[in-house]
């Protein structure tokens, strides 16, 4: 079980839908969110992309000196890069990190963003850029010379002079509901990415993902991304999903719909099927045993969040780790106390941290020396 969490590049705040409270997203605030990843025992963190963040290279390769053992997943969009070019960056990024990177493959979901970023074809044509993006990437990390001509990209005498720390590459990440999303996943991804669904939904999704990685002779891990409420008692725990709400009415959720009806993203849609009881009521959308959905009300991306006492919530996530999830990438608000909260509660009830935080234990809560006080 690998853990993640979430670098809100963004910004941050403690309630949705106002900016009330609203954090200034200052690289002195997003280094401590970072520090606090890395101390905390996260593996790494999922930074965001987006017309309203931060880019998420800068941002991350600014952290690289002020942290030491979390790994940064970024994203890498096929239609807005070069393969040639995002190798190389990748590459110099992970040795200057010390094997310090993951890549996130992104095609995009908002059409109206995507041509403001000079990027104007449908969402499958989308996916073929990046099934074409992604044989040039995966033949320039055998260290050979690229010569390559598809539909829409053209590279000729490509090549990599500098070797990666992670061999054969650095790992790539990947989300994607529709068909044709599936399709490249099965080909080329090592680590497939699904939003928070009810597990149901996700054990259906998966037997697809893998039956189509298998017909290529591959086999694929699978990660989830899902936001985290997690407090003492069930009660607490609520209360405070629900307070999340409390600048929310009925016109921003209306607002907010109205955005997401542009999208065609097949896994955003999924999302907002979830949540769309929530308009006339909230207390409809807990959509499976502790699993709300009352963040995809106003939210783009992850919309579910795992709420309850820790734990629910660690029985929640050994639910999923039995459908064969392997990475999670979590989030929360606010990301730093977020961090802090899942770190101290939820992570000594799973086996797999239960070694790392006695050996952390061990070093860093113990003085050297007896003190005796006067």
């Amino acid at each position: 079980m690998e853990l993640l969490w979430f670098i809100p590049g963004h910004g941050d705040t403690r309630f949705l839908g106002t900016a009330h409270t609203r954090r200034n997203t200052s690289h002195a605030y997003l280094a401590t969110v970072a520090q606090a990843i890395d101390s905390l025992g996260f593996a790494g963190a999922l930074l965001p992309t987006g017309a309203g963040c931060e880019d998420s290279w800068v941002l991350a390769s600014s952290l690289i000196p002020l942290t030491h053992s979390m790994k940064f997943l970024i994203a890498v969009r096929p239609g807005s890069l070069s393969p040639t070019l995002a190798a190389r960056m990748a590459v110099t990024f992970d040795r200057l990190s010390g094997g310090r990177i993951l890549l996130n493959i992104i095609t995009g979901g908002d059409p109206q963003e995507l041509a403001g970023d000079g990027t104007f074809l449908t969402h499958d044509e989308r996916y073929a850029v990046t099934d074409e993006f992604l044989t040039i990437w995966r033949d320039l990390f055998t260290g050979q010379t690229v010569d390559f001509e598809g539909q829409h990209l053209r590279i000729k005498g490509g090549k990599l002079v500098h070797p990666p720390v992670q061999m054969p590459h650095p790992p790539l990440y990947f989300g994607g509901s529709s068909p044709a999303g599936i399709a490249v996943a099965a080909k080329h991804i090592d680590t497939y990415l699904t939003l928070g669904e009810p597990p149901s939904m996700i054990a259906e999704k998966l037997n697809t993902v893998r039956q189509a990685a298998a017909a290529h002779g591959r086999s694929i891990r699978a990660g989830i991304r899902l936001h985290m409420i997690v407090r003492e008692t069930e009660d607490e725990a609520w209360r405070a999903a629900n307070d999340l709400l409390r600048y929310v009415d009925e016109d921003k959720i209306r607002a907010h719909q109205e955005k997401l009806n542009r999208f065609d993203s097949v896994g955003q849609k999924r999302m907002q099927t979830l949540g769309s009881n929530g308009s006339s009521g909230r207390d409809a959308l807990e959509v499976s045993p502790n699993l709300w959905a009352g963040i995809s009300l106003v939210n783009i991306g992850v919309g579910t969040a795992l709420v309850g006492n820790p734990e629910q919530v660690a029985e929640r996530l050994r639910e999923y780790h039995a459908l064969g999830i392997e990475t999670f990438i979590l989030s929360g608000y606010p990301h730093l106390e977020e961090a802090y909260r899942v770190a101290e509660l939820v992570f000594p009830l799973l086996p797999a941290w239960q070694a790392s935080l006695a050996q952390r234990d061990r070093v860093f809560q113990k003085p050297l020396i007896p003190l005796t006080w006067q």
